[in-house]
């Protein structure tokens, strides 16, 4: 009886050293995602970007909106002298900036579209406090899509994103319902998911550990953004965007991605199974995150541009909120 009390009273001091050392890490982890590290934009990388508009005939621009907030967000609009009339937002992925999709820029400056390369919000040169995985930034992009159409009056304006950026852009269709297309690389179903995923790869394991012995992590950190923000990151949640978006959206993730395993986009999918073939899914075999470009760089353009042609109707709706 005594061994067994023993026993209790170190299990019980395990399992609460256990749950303070939770408590910890899904306050820091919290606190980095929600303040990610800011990655400039440089000279040297704008030197770049405008050598690049000028190799394919086009004109490079600083341009500006002011978000919700009252947050100003940047970033580059480049203009083809003789274009196809469509215009692409692209977004980038976390901790990066709008640099990060400079080569996306260039397939599509190739083929004539003129391309608008924001830094997310607390990204780049962009303002803003947090990052909030598209629950502030879907709003964002609404804005960016208004100065597209108000400003350069493209017949269509369709998206391209990249893992965050990839889940920004998806969760902001309902805002934004004009776009002609989209398309999205490596996205995250929901927040939640994400963060399982995110922890367990940390210590090379799957999503099962942290649902199960790391939970106590990922419900700290969601007690605490909403505690101390007011943030709510059960809100950020791409998958129900999309079941409740009629925009055309092309899926792609690789198999080899260990970031955001192709689950994730095989959640978005199924939870639009009633959309179909409005929502289409690519996994290529040999790409990583955000890899499929790099992994088959002609099926990637084939299929990217394929769907921006294939629905290029004219959707753009005028949106003054």
């Amino acid at each position: 009886m005594k061994y067994m009390r023993i026993c209790l009273r170190r299990s019980a001091i395990l399992i609460g050293a256990w749950l303070v050392l939770c408590m910890v890490i899904g306050v820091v982890a919290t606190e980095w995602a929600l303040h990610p590290w800011r990655r400039t934009v440089t000279p040297e990388a704008e030197a770049q970007a405008r050598a690049i508009a000028t190799r394919n005939h086009a004109e490079l621009t600083e341009v500006a909106v002011t978000a919700s907030d009252g947050a100003i967000l940047r970033g580059w609009s480049i203009r083809p002298l003789h274009g196809n009339r469509d215009a692409v937002i692209l977004l980038h992925g976390v901790a990066d900036n709008r640099m990060g999709m400079i080569g996306y820029a260039e397939l599509l400056l190739r083929h004539g579209y003129a391309v608008l390369l924001p830094d997310a919000r607390r990204h780049g040169t962009s303002g803003g406090d947090l990052a909030t995985y598209g629950i502030k930034e879907a709003d964002d992009i609404r804005r960016w899509f208004n100065w597209i159409q108000q400003s350069e009056t493209p017949r269509c304006i369709d998206g391209l994103g990249n893992s965050m950026g990839a889940a920004q852009l998806l969760e902001s269709l309902p805002a934004a319902p004009g776009f002609c297309a989209v398309v999205v690389e490596s996205p995250f179903a929901n927040f939640r998911e994400a963060s399982y995923d995110r922890l367990a790869e940390r210590l090379g394991a799957g999503a099962w550990l942290g649902r199960t012995l790391l939970r106590p992590v990922v419900e700290t950190g969601f007690l605490y953004a909403r505690w101390k923000y007011k943030v709510d990151l059960e809100q950020a949640s791409p998958e129900n965007a999309v079941a409740a978006s009629s925009v055309p959206v092309l899926l792609i993730h690789g198999l080899k991605d260990t970031n955001l395993p192709p689950r994730h986009s095989e959640m978005i999918l199924a939870h639009s199974r009633t959309r179909i073939p409005a929502v289409e899914f690519w996994e290529p075999a040999e790409a990583k995150h955000t890899g499929a470009a790099a992994a088959e760089p002609e099926e990637f353009e084939r299929r990217v541009i394929g769907w921006f042609e294939s629905h290029n109707t004219v959707r753009v709706v005028s949106d003054r909120r």
